[in-house]
């Protein structure tokens, strides 16, 4: 069996799960695929937008002296968010799995909170991992800085690693 883990930063479209399957087709050994999907960190994002409301900006103040303390409601405000957001990372794993098995292929995969790069670090070697395809939209600058995600993955990882161009088509 050929492992190859696929980190996406949305769900795979059919189109792009065609192009997956289509590039490996030639192999020997049957493909599996590994799609990893993050989910964003909800606390963070409430934090980040409850310290730039009550900033310096809006009351005059420096915000160093009147730092954010989360109380019960933005604690229980960020479950439900990263609730829903895990809610919908689920969703897109599940969407692209199945779209992968309906081309007849074996697929699985998980979400994770942190960093995808650092997550595909510790899922490589769990999931036998011997190539990484790494699907996203265009990032120019990301790129163009080798800093976006496949340009991370080839640093860390001892494997291949593809950067595939996502399609838009979600049908």
């Amino acid at each position: 069996m050929y492992d190859v883990m696929v980190l996406v930063e949305e769900e795979l479209s059919l189109p792009d799960a065609e192009e997956l399957v289509q590039l490996y087709a030639g192999t020997q050994d049957p493909v599996r695929f590994h799609v990893l999907v993050p989910s964003e960190n909800a606390q963070a994002e409430v934090e980040a937008s409850l310290t730039g409301l009550a900033g310096t900006d809006l009351f005059g103040m420096p915000s160093q002296r009147y730092a954010f303390q989360p109380d019960e409601g933005v604690e229980r405000a960020a479950k439900h968010a990263q609730e829903a957001a895990d809610a919908q990372a689920t969703a897109a794993l599940n969407r692209s799995v199945e779209r992968l098995q309906s081309l007849d292929r074996e697929a699985d995969g998980i979400i994770t909170h942190r960093h995808p790069v650092d997550e595909l670090v510790d899922y490589i070697p769990r999931g036998n991992g011997q190539e990484v395809v790494v699907v996203t939209r265009p990032h120019v600058i990301a790129e163009l800085l080798h800093v976006d995600w496949s340009a991370q993955a080839r640093r860390h990882l001892g494997v291949p690693v593809l950067h595939l161009l996502e399609q838009h088509s979600k049908e």
